[in-house]
């Protein structure tokens, strides 16, 4: 999945997977972290089709 910079500069970042991973789980919605290739930190998408989901 590639970033655009404007959707990268608005989304909020976090340094470690880990981080995102439990931000992730704790939302009401299916959120599913990965790695910006812009900024190399880590955004939360809602996009699942065809990728893995979180379980908890």
């Amino acid at each position: 999945m590639r970033t655009r910079p404007a959707i990268c500069a608005r989304k909020r970042r976090y340094a470690s997977e880990a981080e995102a991973v439990a931000v992730a789980l704790a939302a009401k919605v299916t959120l599913r972290p990965y790695r910006c290739a812009l900024c190399r930190q880590y955004h939360l998408t809602s996009r699942t089709k065809g990728m893995k989901v979180l379980r908890p």
